[in-house]
């Protein structure tokens, strides 16, 4: 059992790492979509694509920079709540983060000043490079993080020097820890996840200026960016979900196990819990509507193939040690079964709403429809949740190891760390990082309302008339005049308020 110490240490990480972690998957998401913003106005010179990347470069600087000031408080936390734990990953975790700094922080913060105050001072040709540097940088750092993460999950391409507390792993084999069992599948759903709330973002905008009346064209082609962006990963994010999901039955079945609420191995298919209330003291899913056997089909493509669960030995991936029994390895069973359905089920929603969306569009009635414009100005709350709760139940499901079969929570912590230092610290942070939102929200707020700022025009290099955009061609009559006006006089200027 955890020591109150280990416990507040734990809800302080969970407190500043989910904090910071709205902001990375906004800016890679949003990061990528500047790179289809700007390449339509390279492409067609359309002044309204200027306006567009224009704007929401200027949204991306403020969420990146947020990202870097509440992302520092974590690593003082591996030194001050997590010695043992940092003496053990330091090796592993030193390479890592070395290459996010080199190959990926410097790329995006190097390419971020040319992005953010290069319009007007370098050429197009040189900005729009920028723009790719600055997205690729933002998946690059993912990229390393993520590995970090994976190999905690399915640790590889080490081997283990010293003992007591001086015991630690150390690389045999940098690419066998980068390319680990789990860091390709887990990298991949979380950019997926990261793409899909860009893309809910700008929709979510776009419908508050669209229901306003304000900025209209504007809107119409941020929209029409991002909803095929949004309803293209929303489905990915289905398939990916899959293949981890299928990753994780054979490199941690207890995750899985808790995933699903399985408690108990049967002889014949396993089901999928669709909803329901798992008891660990029962040791079964309560007010659970399940579909038979179709665990072991999306394991096993076998509707009555046994998949372990949290009563199977094999699912702890050490020696028993004496008087520990199975159960003593099992995660927080409810907690976690709740987070991963939260996350499947909102990404069930994500799929249905894009689809829905890009049916509207299709018939050139979504931008004149009222109620599902309002339904996307929220549903970017929709993502948000999800990449917390995927982030969570990853690292719940996880427990009771932090670096899965070799180094429990329990022993990482740091042993001088008091419970009052650790409740004085999770104070602190909090009022900071309470501020840091108010702040945050108050800008981001002004520069939303503010809307988009006009651009000098740029003479077409296109011949007049020959590009036509689909937002038009799929929006109500009004979009159609305002492109066929753009289409004429190369762009003109944004809608002003209606």
């Amino acid at each position: 059992m955890e020591n109150d110490a280990v416990f507040l240490s734990r809800v302080q990480f969970a407190l500043t790492v989910g904090f910071h972690y709205l902001f990375p998957p906004l800016s890679i998401g949003l990061g990528v979509l500047l790179v289809f913003m700007e390449g339509m106005y390279m492409k067609t010179r359309n002044h309204q694509y200027e306006v567009l990347a224009r704007f929401w470069t200027r949204i991306f600087a403020l969420i990146f920079a947020m990202g870097v000031a509440s992302g520092i408080v974590m690593e003082f936390q591996f030194g001050t709540n997590w010695a043992t734990y940092s003496r053990f990953v330091g090796d592993i975790f030193g390479s890592a983060l070395a290459a996010e700094g080199i190959f990926a922080f410097f790329l995006e913060s190097g390419f971020l000043a040319v992005l953010v105050f290069g319009w007007d001072r370098v050429s197009p040709r040189m900005h729009f490079f920028s723009t790719i540097m600055v997205a690729l940088g933002s998946i690059f750092s993912a990229v390393w993080i993520v590995v970090a993460n994976s190999w905690q999950q399915t640790p590889a391409g080490y081997h283990i020097v010293g003992e007591g507390l001086a015991r630690r792993a150390e690389i045999t084999d940098f690419w066998q820890v980068v390319l680990n069992p789990s860091t390709v599948e887990r990298l991949t759903h979380t950019l997926i996840g990261a793409f899909i709330l860009g893309g809910f973002f700008v929709m979510s905008v776009s419908a508050y200026y669209l229901l306003k009346r304000r900025h209209e064209d504007f809107a119409r082609r941020g929209f029409a960016i991002a909803l095929p962006f949004a309803a293209f990963f929303s489905i990915a994010a289905l398939v990916s979900g899959h293949s981890q999901a299928v990753n994780v039955a054979r490199t941690q079945p207890a995750k899985l196990a808790a995933f699903e609420g399985h408690f108990k191995t049967l002889d014949g298919g396993a089901p999928v819990y669709i909803l329901g209330v798992p008891d660990e003291q029962e040791q079964r899913v309560k007010y659970g509507l399940a579909v038979p056997g179709l665990l072991s089909f999306l394991v096993h493509t076998d509707w009555n193939e046994p998949v372990a669960a949290l009563d199977d030995p094999a699912i702890v991936p050490a020696e028993l040690a004496p008087g520990e029994s199975v159960r003593d390895y099992w995660p927080p069973v409810n907690l976690t079964f709740q987070l991963y359905h939260l996350m499947v089920g909102l990404g069930m929603l994500f799929i249905l709403l894009t689809v829905v969306g890009l049916v509207f569009w299709w018939r050139g009635a979504l931008f004149r429809t009222g109620w599902l414009l309002w339904i996307f100005v929220f549903a970017v709350i929709g993502p948000v949740v999800a990449n917390e709760v995927g982030w969570a139940s990853a690292e719940v499901g996880r427990q009771p190891w932090i670096v899965y079969g070799m180094l429990k929570t329990s022993d990482a912590a740091s042993k001088a760390v008091s419970r009052g230092e650790v409740i004085t610290s999770i104070v602190m942070f909090s009022l900071i990082y309470f501020l840091l939102l108010l702040a945050w929200i108050y800008i981001m707020d002004a520069k939303i309302r503010g809307g988009p700022e006009e651009a000098a025009p740029v003479i077409a290099e296109a011949p007049a008339g020959k590009w036509l955009d689909t937002a038009a061609r799929r929006g109500d009559p009004s979009a159609r005049e305002s492109s066929d006006a753009d289409g004429r006089n190369d762009g003109g200027g944004a809608s002003e308020d209606l």
